[in-house]
């Protein structure tokens, strides 16, 4: 970890020291409460074998999260962003989700580049695009993006280039990434979860136990073995609103490497590839949006690999009514040899009277089975309903 934290020294000089300067600093917060009716099992955030936030068939209010995002146009060509936030996961901390700078200089012709370095979210999500990665269709993202916020981050560079034609833009990217290594461990030992935490610098994830609250916490975002990854993405768009996305990921992990916890555990490596494919367009006020991911995850413990396949999908349709958005999106996952299959379905209604307020109502249902649920005495059938009222408060 010191090694981390010396890089992200470096990265904090580079991208607060340009605030001073910038000809536009713009500076975004959110906050949020709700009211939440969990399902029964406990919650995978504290060790248990739910695989949603909230948990124990508890209701009552909760603080959900507050985020800080400062951005700085420090030149036409050099911009800057950090996001901070307060994650309330098995403690509440403050989090560094996000600070990187990106130059793309103007260009004239069809052709356009840009460089970005620091800590930022992998170019994978359709949903999450509201500030501090949140998104405005519904309070919980779809399995696949909340794995994403679980686990998958950048602290590295990527390197862009666009064309833009008369019909659209096309564009080419990829990056180098550090400190990934741990990624596709949650999912081998836990499986897929539906929550709107995002894990950042400071955060930690727990893994289930048959123990009251859960094995030993990990820091999803650190070195084990050292090795630099890679992803690679296409995307198309057009001024009709059509946005297709296709990306590989490969950390590059060695599935033999392996760090101690504080107790003498070993959070090993997990060498994690996976393709992700969607697509976002309009039919008159309704949005549709479309994702499917399929991958696999290996680790070496002793002297046979251990490998976990991991697939999802969802489709969501968010019909845009004014200050109304009603919502709705179906999904689909599973992992194996674990035997985890299931379905999971989302209905919100958001309301937005202001700029500054934004209240949901979000119902989600899933429906699953995973055969390690036998191993802490459940039944190997998961059934449950999650509602959550949201207010947040965005500046």
């Amino acid at each position: 970890m010191s090694r981390l934290r010396r890089a992200l020294a470096a990265i904090a000089v580079c991208v607060v020291a340009p605030f001073a300067s910038a000809q536009e600093v713009k500076v975004h917060a959110y906050a949020d409460a709700r009211l939440v009716d969990a399902a029964n099992d406990p919650s995978f955030v504290n060790g248990g074998p739910g695989r949603l936030r909230y948990g124990d068939g508890d209701t009552r209010a909760r603080f959900g999260a507050a985020a800080l995002v400062v951005t700085a146009q420090v030149t036409p060509a050099l911009f800057a962003l950090a996001d901070v936030q307060l994650q309330q996961t098995d403690h509440a901390s403050p989090q560094l989700m996000e600070a990187f700078l990106r130059y793309r200089p103007l260009s004239l012709s069809a052709w356009r580049a840009s460089l970005k370095g620091g800590l930022y979210f992998i170019p994978i999500s359709l949903e999450n695009d509201g500030i501090g990665w949140t998104s405005p269709w519904t309070v919980t993202p779809s399995a696949i993006n909340s794995w994403v916020g679980e686990e998958l981050r950048g602290l590295g560079a990527e390197a862009r280039e666009e064309w833009r034609g008369d019909n659209g833009t096309l564009g080419l990217g990829g990056g180098l990434f550090r400190h990934g290594d741990p990624a596709g461990n949650i999912l081998a030992t836990r499986g897929w979860s539906l929550s709107d935490l995002v894990y950042g610098v400071g955060g930690r994830l727990r893994e289930p136990s048959e123990e009251d609250g859960g094995r030993q916490a990990y820091a999803p975002l650190q070195s084990v073995g050292g090795r630099t990854g890679w992803y690679a993405d296409t995307r198309w768009t057009n001024a009709a609103g059509l946005d297709l996305r296709l990306l590989r990921y490969d950390n590059r992990a060695d599935p033999h490497a392996h760090e101690l916890y504080a107790g003498g555990d070993k959070l090993f490596a997990w060498r994690t590839r996976f393709w992700s494919v969607g697509a976002k367009f309009a039919t008159g006020p309704v949005t549709w949006i479309a994702q499917g991911m399929d991958g696999d995850t290996d680790v070496q413990p002793r002297q046979n690999i251990v490998r976990t396949h991991f697939q999802s999908g969802f489709l969501l349709a968010g019909w845009n009514r004014g200050a109304w958005r009603p919502t709705l999106r179906v999904e689909r996952f599973r992992t194996w040899p674990s035997g985890e299959r299931g379905r999971a379905v989302t209905a919100a209604l958001n309301w937005r009277p202001s700029d500054w307020l934004r209240l949901t109502a979000e119902w989600l249902h899933v429906a699953a089975t995973r055969d390690a649920r036998a191993d802490v005495g459940l039944s190997p059938h998961e059934r449950g309903n999650q509602l959550q009222l949201l207010a947040r408060v965005m500046y």
